[in-house]
């Protein structure tokens, strides 16, 4: 089986126009979504498509939901890049726990035929309280590596914070999965870095005691994520950091962005 646990930490910094750092332990899913049917199977705890602590529902992905998101993910990157994923799809993502969901960022691993090579990553953006969706694929080429990195620098399409301005350049860097997983994501403004944001995950099977561990230490994921998104806004707003207006209109050239 290709699904497993990633555990670990999420951290940001924020350096500029005022500073604010904060670092948070989590766990996500890597889903491989051939073995959507079986991943849970006789565990108590956790289903799909079913109601349960821990259930992964494909409506929390990928709008709309008319096709089977194997298929959409495929179609969506062959629509951004031109060639279509052969291999294996995997996901990583939060499910949805004692019935809610959201996730900040979730990212699908397109494999090569053989089901170890990286053909590309999509990465599925939702911000909050909006609710809108953003989608951006990157090609995983040889000539996007920068030693275990694959590095992407493209200008700002998606309005994700109201602390944030859109005239920011993005530079994602992305590991390959394997017994350790890694996203580091800088924000720089006018030649300047005045954000950081990382993952820093390790690799656990999918056993029953690994499952119920990951309960048993994070019970509410989700509420914990957007409780601590809105809590930093919070900070955010005392300390005196600049607000953004949602833009009404986006320039959207090479992502899709949906309401």
């Amino acid at each position: 089986m290709e699904s497993c646990l990633y555990t670990g930490q999420v951290g940001h910094q924020r350096l500029s126009p005022i500073g604010n750092a904060f670092r948070y332990s989590l766990f996500f899913l890597y889903l491989d979504l051939a073995e959507l049917e079986t991943v849970f199977a006789n565990r108590w705890l956790w289903s799909v498509e079913k109601s349960n602590w821990a259930s992964f529902r494909r409506s929390d992905h990928f709008r709309p939901e008319s096709l089977p998101l194997d298929r959409a993910v495929r179609d969506e990157v062959e629509r951004q890049l031109g060639g279509r994923p052969r291999g294996p799809i995997r996901l990583l993502t939060h499910l949805r726990y004692l019935g809610y969901c959201f996730n900040p960022i979730s990212i699908y691993y397109c494999f090569a035929e053989d089901g170890q090579t990286l053909d590309a990553f999509l990465i599925e953006i939702h911000n909050t309280p909006w609710g809108e969706e953003y989608l951006r694929a990157f090609a995983a080429r040889t000539d996007h590596r920068d030693g275990d990195w694959y590095r992407y620098r493209l200008d700002k399409e998606f309005h994700v914070s109201p602390f944030m301005p859109m005239d920011i350049v993005y530079d994602w860097r992305f590991t390959a999965p394997g017994e350790q997983l890694a996203v580091h994501m800088t924000n720089n403004r006018q030649g300047a870095e005045v954000f950081s944001a990382s993952l820093q995950l390790r690799r656990q099977p999918l056993t029953g005691g690994n499952l119920a561990g990951a309960l048993l230490r994070w019970p509410f994921m989700t509420a914990k994520v957007i409780a601590a998104i809105y809590w930093q806004a919070l900070r955010l707003k005392w300390k005196g950091v600049p607000f953004y207006t949602h833009p009404e209109q986006l320039d959207i050239r090479k992502g899709r962005y949906s309401r």
